[in-house]
C-alpha cells in the first residue's frame, strides 16, 4: 500500500486545523523567524497607535506554510481590532466585496488569503475602497446607469498570496508595505518543533527533534505536520522502549514525562528516522514526487535542460503543482536549477541522488 504523499505538502485536513489553530503563536514575542518582518511591523503598529490610524494594508507574499495568515492574526490582537477572514476563491462578485466591507468598523481589519485568485471584477472594487475608503456601486445598465458612493470605515486589509507576480501592479502598489516570507532555518525550526511538541504534551529528545527539523522543508507547517506523524507512530510502534536516556533537557523516562504533564509519548532520535523512513522523507525533507522530478529530469533529459511541461508529463503531475509546491524547495536547496533553456539538474542534485559521477549540463 502506497503511501499518500499529499499529506506532507503545506495543506490542512480539519482535524490538523484544529491542531495547527492549537499550536499557532498566540503573541510576536512567541512568534519564531522572520525577525526582520517582526520588527517592521512593530514599528509599523507602533507608529499607528501613537497618530491613532489604521495601519497600511499590508501584502505578505512567500511560500505555502511560513506563516502569512498567522502574521495577520497577530497584527490584529497586537491593534486590539476585530479581523474578517476570507479568501480570494470566496469573493466572486462585486456584490460579495460590498457586504463584507459595508459590515467592518473603523479600524477593523479584512484578511484575504490567496488574494491572487480575486477576478478583476472583485478587484477594481477593492481600489477605491482600499484608496479612498470608498465603495463604488453601479446601479442599473447602459446611458440610464449610475454610479452610487458608499463611505466605509477605516478599515486595514491584509492580503497574502503564494504568486505575487500574478497580482496585477495597481493592486500592488496600494499597499502600503508588502513583506516577502523566506524559508526558515534550522534553529529556528528546531525551536518551532521544541514548543510546538510541549503544546501536544509529547516528550521529544533533542536529536529527534533535530531529525524532525532537517526534514521540515525550513517550513513550520511541514514540521509541525511532521511532528504528528512522528508522534503517531511512537504511539503505535511496539518496539518503542518506555524507557530513554536522552541528552540533557530531555527527561529520563515515561514515568518522568508523565509527571511533568505529559503523555506516554517518547520520542527518540531512533523513532523519528524510523517513522520519516516509513514517510518516505529522507535527511533533506525530500519525499518520493522530489525524487521523481529530479529523476525525470536525470534519466529523461540527461539531466536537463527540460521543460516544465515535458518533467509534468514524465512524471504525471500537473505543472502548477510541480512548479509551486515541489520547485521552490528543491530550488532553495541548490539540487535544481531554472535557466532560459529550462529545468537542470545541479550537481548537488546529483550527489544528493548518489549519482556523483555524472556531470549536469548547466546551459
Amino acid at each position: 500500500m502506497g503511501v499518500n504523499h499529499s499529506n506532507l505538502i503545506p495543506q490542512t485536513t480539519p482535524d490538523d486545523q484544529v491542531l495547527d489553530n492549537a499550536l499557532r503563536p498566540k503573541t510576536f514575542g512567541e512568534y519564531v523567524g522572520q525577525n526582520n518582518i517582526k520588527e517592521n511591523l512593530r514599528i509599523v503598529i507602533g507608529a499607528a497607535k501613537k497618530r491613532n490610524e489604521p495601519v497600511e494594508h499590508l501584502l505578505f507574499h512567500g511560500p505555502s506554510g511560513l506563516g502569512k495568515t498567522t502574521l495577520a492574526y497577530l497584527v490584529a490582537k497586537e491593534l486590539g481590532a476585530n479581523i474578517r477572514v476570507t479568501s480570494g476563491t470566496a469573493l466572486e462578485k462585486a456584490g460579495d466585496v460590498g457586504s463584507i466591507l459595508t459590515g467592518l468598523s473603523d479600524g477593523d481589519i479584512l484578511f484575504i488569503d490567496e488574494v491572487h485568485r480575486l477576478n478583476k471584477a472583485v478587484e477594481e472594487v477593492i481600489y477605491p475602497a482600499m484608496e479612498n475608503f470608498k465603495l463604488d456601486i453601479v446601479i442599473g445598465k447602459g446611458n440610464s446607469a449610475k454610479t452610487l458612493q458608499i463611505d466605509l470605515p477605516r478599515f486595514t486589509l491584509i492580503a497574502a498570496t503564494t504568486k505575487i507576480s500574478m497580482l496585477s501592479a495597481p493592486f500592488r502598489s496600494r499597499f502600503g508595505a508588502n513583506y516577502r516570507l523566506d524559508f526558515y532555518n534550522q534553529s529556528d525550526i528546531e525551536e518551532i518543533v521544541s514548543r510546538s511538541a510541549r503544546l501536544l504534551n509529547v516528550n521529544i529528545e533533542k536529536e529527534a527533534i533535530k531529525e524532525v527539523a532537517l526534514a521540515s522543508r525550513f517550513t513550520p507547517r511541514v514540521a509541525n505536520r511532521l511532528l504528528k506523524r512522528v508522534r503517531d507512530f511512537s504511539q503505535m510502534d511496539p518496539e518503542r522502549s518506555s524507557r530513554a536516556s536522552g541528552p540533557e533537557g530531555t527527561h529520563d523516562s515515561v514515568a518522568s514525562a508523565t509527571s511533568y504533564g505529559m503523555d506516554d509519548t517518547y520520542i527518540t532520535a531512533n523513532t523519528a528516522q524510523k517513522a520519516l523512513k516509513m514517510l518516505e522523507i529522507d535527511d533533506k525533507g525530500l519525499e518520493e514526487t522530489d525524487r521523481k522530478i529530479l529523476l525525470a529530469i536525470v534519466n529523461n533529459f540527461d539531466g536537463g535542460p527540460a521543460g516544465l511541461k515535458s518533467v509534468a508529463a514524465s512524471i504525471s503531475e500537473e505543472e502548477s503543482t510541480i512548479e509551486d509546491v515541489y520547485e521552490p524547495y528543491l530550488m532553495q536547496m541548490g539540487f535544481l536549477a531554472r535557466t532560459p533553456k529550462g529545468r537542470v539538474v545541479t550537481s548537488r542534485g546529483f550527489e544528493h541522488l548518489g549519482l556523483k559521477n555524472k556531470k549536469p549540463k548547466l546551459l
